[in-house]
């Protein structure tokens, strides 16, 4: 199943009663009769992956008829350039997607986009087949196995070995694949090896051989190295909104994000009917996602939080490489919100 679909036709009441003395009679029957408001179509695109996890229950509610403010459609897609057409073309108005693709979209449309929630955090895991490595200093003098190059992996990695005293290419080498499910089949075959995968890759490479293990947790170490003013958060995804759609729709933005949070703590609560779900709109199996979700740092952060955690990780992404959040950091404007 690529996507799902849902709608809620029945009318919302969004208007309330108000006294309003010495009118006439007519106005009185106007005010005293509640306004009711046709749903909102929100059409919605998700990218398959722990960006897409956290929405399973919100869709599965409005699948089901259990949602009757707005009309909620839903769309998941296998690549990140399926996405950005869709933006473009006024397809869906909000898109779960890479947190640097958000900037690179936002420069690209001159603020056509904003960002509303934070949906994953980090999902970077160092996995080894022994225990040669527990700290991020262990990694002096090592190579590892990685996908990612020019690309939010390596700029992550780069940070988390120069806040370590580290650097990328001289202390620490890598040896480059083109997808991650090269580095799972290398890290099979080289019994000492190291390899840097997200989830649920992780699990996916468990459950081929349980030798592996994580060695190290890139989100925590991102978190580590903070201090003073700086306290940003490793970010996989987000959730955007098309600029023009919050403008002339912001209460269904508002009760979007509404359901958004409740999916997202469904599924952080209640692992194994989550997973059901995220196998039955085939983001990943079910067998993988009951052993990956809890790894997957899947989140709803919205708001001053959401702005403070996201421009710090972009600031990071873009010391190393501006074209890596579109040429320059977003505007205030980006944070919905904040």
């Amino acid at each position: 199943m690529v996507g799902a679909g849902a709608s809620a036709l029945a009318l919302a009441a969004c208007g309330g009663t108000a006294e309003q003395p010495d009118q006439t009679a007519a106005t009185d029957d106007q005010m005293s009769t509640t306004q009711e408001a046709a749903p909102v179509l929100v059409r919605t695109s998700a990218l398959k992956g722990p960006t897409a996890m956290g929405l399973v229950r919100f869709m599965s509610e409005a699948d089901a008829g259990n949602l009757a403010d707005n009309d909620y459609t839903f769309q998941i897609v296998s690549s990140v350039d399926e996405v950005a057409p869709l933006i473009a073309k006024e397809e869906v108005d909000v898109a779960a997607v890479p947190a640097n693709l958000a900037s690179v979209l936002y420069n690209k449309t001159e603020g056509g986009v904003r960002v509303i929630a934070i949906n994953t955090l980090g999902v970077l895991y160092l996995c080894e087949q022994g225990d040669a490595v527990s700290t991020v200093a262990d990694l002096a003098g090592k190579t590892l196995y990685a996908s990612g190059k020019g690309a939010t992996p390596e700029y992550a990695l780069s940070y988390i070995l120069k806040k370590n005293g580290l650097e990328l290419g001289t202390d620490v080498q890598v040896e480059w694949k083109s997808e991650h499910a090269e580095c799972v089949a290398a890290l099979a075959e080289d019994p000492s090896g190291i390899a840097m995968l997200p989830q649920p890759f992780v699990t996916t490479a468990q459950m081929q051989n349980d030798q592996i293990r994580v060695a190290i947790d890139l989100n925590k170490e991102w978190d580590a190295v903070q201090s003073g003013d700086e306290q940003s958060s490793l970010i996989t995804g987000v959730a955007l909104v098309r600029s023009a759609f919050a403008d002339e729709n912001p209460a269904a933005v508002d009760a979007f994000l509404g359901h958004y949070a409740e999916s997202v703590e469904f599924v952080n609560n209640n692992v194994a009917d989550a997973a059901k779900l995220v196998g039955d709109y085939d983001i990943v199996p079910e067998a993988v996602a009951a052993k990956a979700l809890p790894e997957c740092n899947i989140v709803c952060v919205t708001g001053s939080d959401m702005k403070e955690r996201l421009s710090g990780y972009l600031a990071v992404l873009s010391d190393q490489n501006a074209d890596a959040v579109g040429g320059a950091l977003p505007g205030d404007d980006f944070y919905y919100g904040a």
